[in-house]
């Protein structure tokens, strides 16, 4: 049985891309452990973001 959540106590996350928190979404409710991104252009612009600012030393 799928838990069930109120519209007061929805379990939230933050955006892997643009930080931003979001919240659980009916159609996530199968696979809320693997999502990560807020939306479909978070999604898509997945490797936009980088941990490293510094620039690559190869590509000089």
């Amino acid at each position: 049985m799928a838990k069930r959540y109120t519209k007061a106590n929805l379990p939230s996350k933050i955006c892997a891309v643009c930080g931003r928190p979001f919240e659980w979404r009916r159609r996530w409710a199968d696979c809320w452990d693997e999502v990560k991104y807020c939306s479909e252009r978070c999604r898509r612009h997945r490797t936009a973001r980088t941990d490293n600012p510094e620039p690559d030393s190869r590509s000089l």
